[in-house]
């Protein structure tokens, strides 16, 4: 959009409202964990079907499909799409959504390839594993989210012994999947302080953020990755500290998530997906300019609490796909080993 440009440069409220500072001005009353996570947990076990507002009458001709199964991660980086649900945008596009949570994009894809999904809303790092690994037909749609200062950080209790980097050296490092974005986020900080990564001990299986957060809570790990909105409900429900803020070095102002479908999908239904896009569009561009609705919508359909929305931090939502942008996850990738040889993020992108 032609104005797209005046909100980045006339961003309210300032991006620097949103640092950890000016956060802990705002906290109130810490709530037990237990009822932080409870709505969080909810939302991971089970999905509806959201049609939107229907007020607004379809801004296209007929398609050939108008119902859509899109599995999303309900972490702020999806920020975009929960708005667009929130606001019936796909509803205005003629489309009803059937929204499931995912517990990683990786658990997802598999199911995605065999028509389960449409379109999966995850970390690029998945995405790429799978294509590089199992050649599986998948195509970046948009791009979703930029990590921005705040949203994503390493975390450890008030009263552990862990006080630096260096203190992770033969402990145990909690992501919510082996070899996903979380751990390329925290491998990238680690390794530009100084310490191997064989050094620390990282957790081997996938678990639901919501369950990261209380395994930190019950020293199943020593350190947590977590982003927004669990780094806030860590915050608040254990008084967790930031061990390490991720956006820096090699992953500053990194591509965190992208919409991906599947190449045949995007073949059948051309029709279907560029409303899917043009409703995304409209909620990408509120999200990067109005932190009042991505609360509102992250608190309907995530169930994050109120008093997690209104301090967690967020990141950017850019529109359509810049691709010299998105060639930094697999180069990062190989980088620390995700990948063994060089891989083009083109072959993921449409004509």
């Amino acid at each position: 959009m032609a104005y797209r440009g005046f909100w980045h440069a006339h961003r309210w409220p300032p991006r620097s409202w949103q640092s950890r500072s000016w956060q802990r001005h705002r906290r109130a009353v810490v709530p037990v964990i237990a009822m932080a996570l409870l709505p969080l947990a909810g939302t991971l076990a089970g999905c509806g079907v959201i049609a939107g507002s229907s007020d607004s009458p379809a801004a296209i001709g007929p398609l050939g499909t108008t119902t859509l199964n899109v599995a999303a991660v309900p972490s702020v980086d999806s920020a975009g799409f929960f708005v667009a649900l929130y606001e019936g945008l796909f509803k205005r596009e003629g489309l009803t959504i059937k929204y499931t949570p995912a517990l990683s994009s990786d658990t997802v894809i598999d199911a995605q390839v065999k028509g389960q999904y449409d379109i999966t809303v995850g970390n690029y790092v998945s995405y790429v594993e799978h294509v590089a690994f199992q050649h599986q037909p998948l195509e970046i749609v948009s791009e979703g989210s930029l990590m921005q200062q705040g949203s994503q950080a390493i975390y450890t209790l008030p009263d552990s012994p862990i006080k630096t980097l260096a203190d992770l050296k033969g402990h145990v490092l909690g992501t919510n999947a082996p070899k996903n974005i979380n751990y390329l986020l925290a491998a990238s900080v680690l390794t530009e302080d100084g310490i191997s990564l064989s050094s620390v001990h990282f957790t081997t299986q996938p678990v639901a953020f919501p369950s990261l957060v209380t395994d930190l809570a019950t020293h199943k790990v020593d350190a947590a990755s977590l982003p927004e909105p669990f780094a806030t409900i860590a915050e608040e429900s254990l008084g967790a500290t930031v061990l390490s803020d991720m956006n820096h070095g090699a992953t500053l102002d990194f591509p965190i998530l992208g919409y991906v479908v599947t190449k045949p999908w995007a073949q059948a239904h051309p029709d279907t997906l560029r409303a899917f896009l043009t409703a995304l569009e409209d909620g990408q561009q509120i999200a990067d300019t109005n932190r009042g609705e991505v609360e509102q919508a992250m608190e309907a359909l995530t169930g994050t609490k109120p008093i997690i929305a209104d301090v967690m931090a967020f990141n950017t939502y850019p529109i359509g796909i810049n691709k010299v942008r998105l060639q930094r996850v697999p180069d990062v990738m190989l980088q620390f080993g995700i990948l063994t040889k060089p891989f083009g993020i083109s072959q993921m992108l449409g004509s």
